[in-house]
């Protein structure tokens, strides 16, 4: 009975999408830059992480200004190329994170590698799609403690356009890839827990170049 009460309550917070703003100037840079382009025929927002950033899984946001996120769901359609001199390492990390407290130093965050959507190497294409909690829950310590559990495979790749979906309900979270009916990840333990709120950001990791478009959001 839980588990169907919450995944009916998950399908009904998908029905009040609002488009949003994701012009620069709606947005504060934390560690990138960002700047409105055109790309393959539509409006987007390019950010790009500072390569100055050694440590992963960091706070590298455009964030959207006046936002206040606690449940509901938000859609994005994203697109990944590697930053000129990338090391061999980089994996086009994008994605959104969400519940950003005031002074970026705690929220959740789901984002992709699409590098390893079709790597020929079934553990890359494994870690396609990672959850995250900053600043004690980062991507290397689940590898320790909890290997495999919030990553997970979807098909994507580099330099297309890749839609996310992300539906928040108090603790619980899912990682929905290219209009897919189910989840590509589950998260059913978010580490800020239940009643953390707070803004939506446009993320980017070590070595990206990224585009948004599209951002809608329902709370």
């Amino acid at each position: 009975m839980k588990i169907y009460f919450f995944i009916l309550s998950l399908s009904l917070l998908t029905s009040t999408l609002a488009a949003q703003s994701i012009a620069p100037s709606n947005l504060t840079a934390s560690k990138v830059s960002m700047s409105e382009t055109r790309l393959d025929g539509r409006n987007a927002t390019k950010v790009v992480v500072d390569t100055s950033i050694k440590g992963f899984d960091e706070p590298t946001f455009a964030r959207l200004n006046n936002v206040d996120f606690h449940n509901g769901t938000i859609e994005v359609n994203v697109y990944s190329k590697f930053i000129t001199g990338a090391p061999d390492w980089a994996r086009g990390f994008i994605g959104i994170a969400f519940r950003i407290n005031s002074d970026n130093s705690k929220f959740e965050c789901f984002y992709i590698r699409p590098d390893n959507g079709r790597a020929n190497d079934q553990v890359r294409r494994n870690h396609a799609t990672q959850y995250f909690s900053y600043p004690d829950h980062r991507y290397d310590d689940f590898r320790k403690s909890d290997p495999g559990k919030y990553e997970s495979y979807a098909d994507m790749g580099m330099v297309e356009w890749i839609k996310m979906k992300i539906v928040v309900k108090d603790d619980h979270a899912q990682l929905f890839i290219n209009n897919s009916k189910e989840p590509s990840l589950i998260v059913t333990d978010l580490k800020h827990g239940a009643n953390m709120a707070g803004s939506v950001g446009l993320w980017v990791g070590n070595w990206t170049e990224g585009y948004f478009s599209d951002l809608r959001i329902s709370k």
